[in-house]
């Protein structure tokens, strides 16, 4: 690797590899992610998207190899000082009880003040910025646990906000919000200009908004590099099965996905649904 790259990078990952019940989830994944980049991770379903996610966020610990925050061994960095530097929003809402939409937005404010630490005038107000930000300030009172899928994804974006992290881990993010909130929270993420990575399953959003793609089947990391160099139609039938037609966005200059129906490969393996 370049010296320059390696210079700009916030994460890598070397020869990581984990297991859960005797099965291989992910197998010697190697990349850098650089500082203020915007990746995305794809593959179908049970490729190890998610499982790469939890490695990243210590969920998991690796059974081999190493994953390095600002050249430091996450394993080897004190918690709290990690989770002020990384913020996860998950796909599947975590239960918050009965919590306000703006408590739960303060949440993101722990790592930096402690647990029973009281918001003050400056905190209320990166709080309520963050809540206006996703389109929630009508509901900053309500119970999280009476709001949609799609706007509990966006308070937990919102929590995120608020933490100020200098990386930000994403799984599926936009997979409960209506097309609108899709692009718009999207394109809010972008404008943050911190480094980020998110796993996707719409392949034309993910090329629409990241700077870099990995695509992930069976476990490896089987391509990667920019849109342009990832999104062929070459890549959609060996890892996902399908034929494509794939051109220039009409409006950016990124790869377009147009698919054809009838012509699913059943011949593909797809790995496992649950990993």
């Amino acid at each position: 690797m370049a010296s320059n790259t390696a210079k700009a990078s916030l994460l890598t990952t070397e020869h990581l590899r984990w297991c859960t019940d005797g099965n291989v989830i992910l197998d010697d994944i190697n990349f850098a992610v650089n500082q203020g980049s915007f990746t995305g991770i794809l593959g179908p379903n049970g490729a190890g998207k998610s499982s790469l996610l939890r490695c990243l966020y210590r969920f998991v610990k690796p059974e081999q190899g190493v994953v390095c925050f600002e050249y430091q061994d996450i394993w080897q960095l004190d918690a709290n000082d990690y989770a002020k530097n990384v913020a996860v929003v998950l796909q599947e809402a975590p239960s918050h009880f009965n919590l306000t939409v703006y408590d739960v937005v303060a949440l993101g404010l722990i790592p930096h003040k402690g647990l029973f630490s009281r918001a003050n005038k400056t905190d209320d107000e990166k709080i309520a910025q963050a809540i206006s930000q996703v389109g929630l300030t009508h509901k900053v009172q309500q119970s999280f646990e009476h709001l949609s899928g799609g706007e509990k994804q966006r308070a937990l974006i919102a929590r995120a906000i608020v933490q100020s992290p200098k990386l930000l881990l994403m799984d599926e993010p936009t997979s409960h919000l209506d097309v609108r909130y899709q692009i718009q929270i999207m394109e809010l993420v972008k404008s943050l200009g911190i480094t980020v990575i998110a796993s996707f399953h719409d392949l034309n959003l993910a090329s629409a908004m990241c700077d870099n793609l990995l695509v992930l089947n069976q476990g490896k990391l089987v391509a990667e590099g920019t849109p342009q160099q990832v999104i062929t139609t070459t890549m959609l039938s060996d890892v996902f099965g399908v034929c494509a037609h794939v051109d220039q966005h009409p409006q950016h200059n990124v790869p377009h996905i147009s698919y054809y129906y009838g012509y699913i490969q059943d011949n593909v393996n797809l790995g496992n649904e649950h990993a």
